[in-house]
Parts: structure tokens; sequence; C-alpha cells
């Protein structure tokens, strides 16, 4: 086993793994940008080494640093988390050249499965089922037009490289064709420096669902049953829950024996998603693998009574798998909410400040993976996401009903949030009655009852202040204000009448 690792992030996901790290008797390296330096993440490690950088993103990007400061520290392997580097061919390439092990797949993976594109010739090939489309570039918008007519409107077109909702339009008719496609060229070589965009049939209102794999480097590989994420914001998910309760033990095998056969199709090892669109049919079309270990994971984790991380860390240290498919028995339910620094009702635009005050949820069945605390600055440099809040129930109801009296608890203030809404979609009931799919955001979403209740609040707020103010008691207040008020952008009321 390993003696020291290097954390190649930031924030809830390093901690996470420094946890796993702990739990398997490994020391832990966190590397961060000096805009970091007061983060809980740095603390928590048993080493911490400042990145130089002119930008905080560009720090936690610099393959060479990251793997000098690993060499330095005598870091024998190297973790990347979620986002940044853990989806880069180059980095999982210079890791091994630097005789660092990589807790992730092979660069070759990465690479095959990183081209949208590519990837889906690889699953065609090994008889995965995937959603109608034309791979090769498009330049002929005539040509283009015919294909899509061919596939049939509405067709969606989306960045190669990309992902995470980045590059991708919806063109409902063929006059509306060129200009979508100028739009995702643009944003598709914005963030991805490729302006590769291909098309595919838009399956209308689909579900999400996504099947966690893993694989050791002894050609063993299990699924771990399935996730919904079909609630989603711009492409990108929100709410998560595990196991999915649209899917039976029939069409549960069948997807997780696909979702082997595409791991293998590109000589898969360590922890990986491979993401399907499930129609009104339940029919399933590949939709992409995420080669890394997916944000939503603990769902995972909570209903198979395996942790992924230290799984990660064993298999890239050379161990087998220590469980096998027959081992996998799922158990309860569960859910993960994604705290996000947003305003729900401004399109769910990220907001920055500082953590005037925070309470976290506890109890029996709530975890929280988070990266935060107290005083924590939100930046505008880094991913919204602030924390996961995750629970675990005997069923479904059960699991909904601790979460929706978790995000009621759990107080969050000096900047906007997404707790007020994330709390109006576990009181809904077409949500708690499992009606729901893409679609559920943009097109069935009440945004003027969430701004009805925003505007209630600020006037029970108001009254609350109004009351304060006038008492004739010199006493000091101290009020706590409760969690349907204080998840907008409010600080705690400590007041006294002078």
């Amino acid at each position: 086993m390993f003696k020291k690792i290097l954390i190649a992030n930031r924030g809830e996901i390093a901690i996470r793994i420094i946890n796993a790290a702990r739990e398997l008797n490994i020391e832990s390296i966190a590397i961060y940008h000096s805009i970091d330096k007061k983060m809980p993440f740095v603390r928590y490690a048993d080493y911490a080494i400042e990145l130089i950088s002119d930008s905080p993103k560009a720090g936690y990007l610099d393959m060479q640093q990251i793997i000098k400061i690993a060499k330095e520290n005598k870091a024998e392997a190297i973790h990347p988390g979620y986002g940044f580097l853990s989806e880069n061919a180059n980095f999982s390439r210079l890791c091994k050249e630097n005789g660092i092990k990589f807790i992730g797949p092979y660069a070759e993976s990465i690479e095959a499965m990183g081209s949208k594109t590519g990837a889906r010739e690889i699953m065609q090939k090994a008889g995965v089922p995937i959603v109608p489309g034309h791979n090769s570039r498009i330049t002929d918008f005539d040509e283009a037009i015919k294909i899509a007519t061919k596939i049939g409107f509405p067709v969606l077109l989306k960045a190669a490289a990309g992902g995470g909702g980045k590059g991708m339009r919806v063109v409902e008719k063929a006059e509306e064709f060129k200009e979508n496609y100028e739009a995702a060229q643009r944003e598709a070589i914005k963030s991805f420096g490729d302006d590769l965009v291909y098309m595919e049939k838009y399956i209308l209102n689909p579900k999400h669902i996504e099947v966690q794999i893993i694989a050791d480097e002894h050609d063993n590989c299990v699924f771990l049953a399935e996730r919904d994420c079909s609630i989603q914001r711009r492409h990108q998910k929100v709410i998560e829950e595990a196991p999915s309760n649209v899917l039976d033990e029939e069409l549960r095998a069948k997807m997780g024996k696909v979702a082997i056969e595409a791991a293998k199709a590109c000589n898969y090892v360590n922890a990986g998603t491979i993401e399907f669109l499930l129609d009104k049919d339940k029919n399933f079309y590949f939709l992409e693998m995420n080669t890394r270990l997916q944000v939503e994971h603990p769902v995972t984790e909570m209903v198979t009574g395996i942790d992924l991380a230290k799984e990660q860390i064993k298999v890239a240290a050379g161990y087998e798998l220590s469980f096998k498919q027959e081992d996998i028995k799922l158990k309860g339910h569960s859910f993960e909410c994604r705290i996000y620094a947003e305003d729900p009702l401004n399109n769910f635009m990220p907001d920055i400040g500082n953590i005037d005050y925070l309470r976290e949820p506890f109890g029996n069945g709530v975890r929280v993976d988070t990266g935060i605390e107290n005083n924590s600055e939100i930046s505008l440099h880094f991913d919204p996401m602030l924390s996961k809040l995750i629970t675990f129930g005997k069923d479904r109801d059960d699991a909904a009903e601790k979460m929706l009296t978790a995000l009621k608890n759990y107080q969050l203030l000096g900047f906007s949030n997404i707790i007020p809404f994330l709390i109006d979609v576990f009181e809904d009931d077409r949500f708690r009655n499992g009606y729901f799919d893409t679609g559920y955001i943009p097109n069935h979403y009440d945004f003027e009852a969430l701004k009805a209740k925003k505007y209630e609040n600020e006037n029970e707020l108001a009254a609350i202040v109004t009351y304060l103010f006038n008492r004739e008691s010199e006493t000091i207040i101290n009020t706590d204000i409760k969690p349907s008020i204080n998840n907008w952008k409010m600080s705690n009321l400590n007041m006294r009448k002078e």
C-alpha cells in the first residue's frame, strides 16, 4: 500500500480523499493556491504545499508543478478527484513517466472516452446502444440539414471534446440549425479549445441514468447499480439518488451488463461511470463515460456499503477488488443535494461572499461532505458547489423525508444559495412520487411560486426586525431565524435597541 499520496484538488473532494487515505493509514499532501490558504482542506491534510501561479485555477492545472511537488515530497501516487486534471490523459501519462501512480484510469482509456465522437464509435463497435446521430465534422450546412432531417428534429448539437452542458444546443427545426451550430462552435472553442460539434437525435425529456463501475488491474470489473441524475439545470446535476425508482431488477442487470462491456471496450481500470438516457419506453442509450470519481458517488456508497474512494486507492496500489458482482446487494435508498452558492431566481447564477453563519445538519442517516466552515470565502474563481448533503433511509420516502428535514436545518448565510429551491423540490408531490425527468426544472418547476415564498419570508423577517427594534427592553436579543427564512441572502440578527 502507498505511504503517501498527493491530492491534486481542493474543497470537499480533497477532504473526502484525505479521509479515505487516513483510514488506509496513508499520509496526504494537499496543494493549494494562496486564495485557498484558509480553507479547511489545507489544514486537514498531513502536509500542505502552496502552488505558485498567476491565477487560482491555473495553479490547480499546472501539471509540471504538481508533479514536481509530488516528487520532492515523496508522494507515490496522485488522486485528481473530479474536475481540474481528473480526466486529463496527458496528466495520467505524465504521472506514469515520473514513476507516480495516477489514481484513475490509463491515459489511453481517458483519451478514448474523452472524445464524444470517438467514444460513440467505440461503443457502437462494442454493441452498446447509442443515440442515433452523425459523428463527423459538420461543414456543409445544406448537407447537415439533410442529415438532421433524416435523424429527425429535434436534434442535439454537442461539443465533441466537452461536457457539463457546454457547447450544447437543441435545434427544433431546420431554420434554426445554422444559428445554433455556430453558437455551439463558439462555446466549444472557448471551453475546450476544439470547435468540433457533432449531432444526435434529441430524446425528449428522458431520464438521466448512470451506472457506477469499478475495475481492477486483474481483469475484474463490477457494476454498483445505478443513480438517477435527472434533476438538472443547464444540463448540470442538482439532485441525485440511488437506486432509480423506474428500474426493475431485469433492466438494472441489463444496463449493468452493458456498462461493463463499455468499460472493457476501452480497457478501463479504476472507478468510472457510464451515463445513459432512458426514454419513456425504457429504451436506453449510451450518453458518455466519465473517467473519474463522480460528484454523486456518495449515494452509491450509501446503498452498497462500499467506500469508492478507498477502493480507488487500493486498485491503484495493485490490489484486487475486495468484492465480486454477487456481493453487491442494494439496501435502502439515498439522495444527494448539491449545495451551490447560486440564486435559483436568477437562472441559478453563481454568487460570492463570505460565510457569515454556517450550521450543517446532522442526525441518523444524514451525511455532509463539505469543504467550508464559518468565515470561509466563496470565490468567483471556482465552481460554486460548496458541499453535498446526503441522506439514507429504509426506502425512497424515508430518505426524502430525512433530506427535507436536513435541508430545513441547513443554515448558510452571507450570499444566495440553492437551499430554498431544494426544499421546494422535496415538497413537490410530482418529485416525491417519482414523476420527473430531465425536463423537470425547465418545463415543470414553478419559479413564480418560489419567488412568492421568498417575498413572504422577507416580509416575515421585516416584521421580526420591526418588532425587535420597537421593544422597550434593553436585553440583547439573539434570534435564530427559522430555516425557511435564513437561507436567502441574509445575515443573522443580533441586535440591541439603542
